[in-house]
């Protein structure tokens, strides 16, 4: 039986409309993607021709939920003030794109505060949300959400702790806007044990009284290279790692997780070997239906 929302992360490489193609031939109804190129600053606007296209594609498959991934040099938290306001153009860029795609939600990453203390460091990604959510392009898309997601870690990472998410969504003037995306590898490496029944229990109240559970709107599914509590960002196939199949059973089955969209973002092959990639797709995507009980 599939997941009700069941997907992964895919390129974009030949155009936005790619992603779809490559969905339609893993008969998967979710994605994610980078709307851009990840690797760079660098800000272009879609060609009226190019957002049709992908419209015409999406509306043309079985593809139900799609969220687009900020690239990963956005800090939000950055006490240096040229990231600072790269980071808040780059955001508001991305929520651009969203609405002219049709896309609901921007997932993005928070940042590090890089010494600065983790209050200063809130302080600031509040700063920079207040900004980007009193932007022109939030306004003219405000059907579009920001996902928060949580990290592993490692270094100066902020949005490690529920209550950290928490706090950064109580405090800024549109927290109607803000909503949250959990990694389970990040949550793993973060130290939320959500291995067992009673752990998961205890992880969900705990989400849902710092941050509340109706701003859950997707999960990340990856599992762990790391043991819990190691701070470290290393995602691992479904299974084959340190969180284990037993977990990923009790998420997908959750009452209150069950029906939200499911993203993979397991390993690819440094070289972006297409056919490898999807292979490995293939199996965790296979390991996720298998999980999912009859109802």
């Amino acid at each position: 039986m599939r997941l009700v929302l069941l997907g992964c992360h895919l390129s974009i490489a030949g155009g936005l409309e790619k992603s779809i193609e490559q969905a339609e031939k893993l008969e998967i109804n979710a994605l994610q993607i980078f709307s851009r190129n990840a690797r760079t600053w660098k800000i272009t606007h879609l060609k009226p021709e190019q957002i049709e296209l992908f419209r015409q594609k999406w509306e043309a498959s079985r593809v139900e939920y799609i969220n687009i991934h900020t690239s990963y040099l956005i800090n939000l938290g950055s006490p240096k003030e040229e990231v600072f306001q790269k980071s808040i153009e780059a955001l508001k860029d991305e929520i651009l794109r969203s609405g002219q795609l049709g896309i609901p939600h921007v997932n993005t990453h928070v940042g590090e505060h890089l010494g600065s203390g983790v209050d200063t460091g809130l302080a600031r990604i509040v700063t920079a949300l207040n900004e980007v959510l009193a932007g022109p392009e939030a306004e003219q898309y405000p059907d579009v959400l920001v996902l928060l997601e949580n990290d592993a870690g490692s270094g100066s990472a902020l949005g490690v702790r529920f209550e950290e998410m928490g706090a950064i969504i109580d405090n800024v003037k549109h927290p109607e806007r803000l909503c949250v995306c959990f990694d389970t590898c990040h949550g793993h490496a973060a130290g939320y044990d959500f291995t067992s029944e009673d752990g998961l229990a205890a992880m969900l109240a705990e989400f849902d009284e710092k941050i509340g559970l109706k701003r859950l709107k997707l999960i990340h599914v990856n599992d762990s290279k790391n043991p819990l509590g190691s701070r470290k960002d290393r995602h691992e196939h479904i299974g084959k790692g340190q969180i284990g199949e037993k977990a990923f059973e009790l998420i997908v089955n959750h009452p209150k997780l069950k029906d939200l969209p499911f993203v993979l973002e397991t390993p690819k092959s440094a070289d972006e070997d297409e056919k490898l990639n999807s292979e490995m797709d293939i199996v965790n995507l296979g390991t996720m239906r298998r999980l999912r009980h009859e109802k």
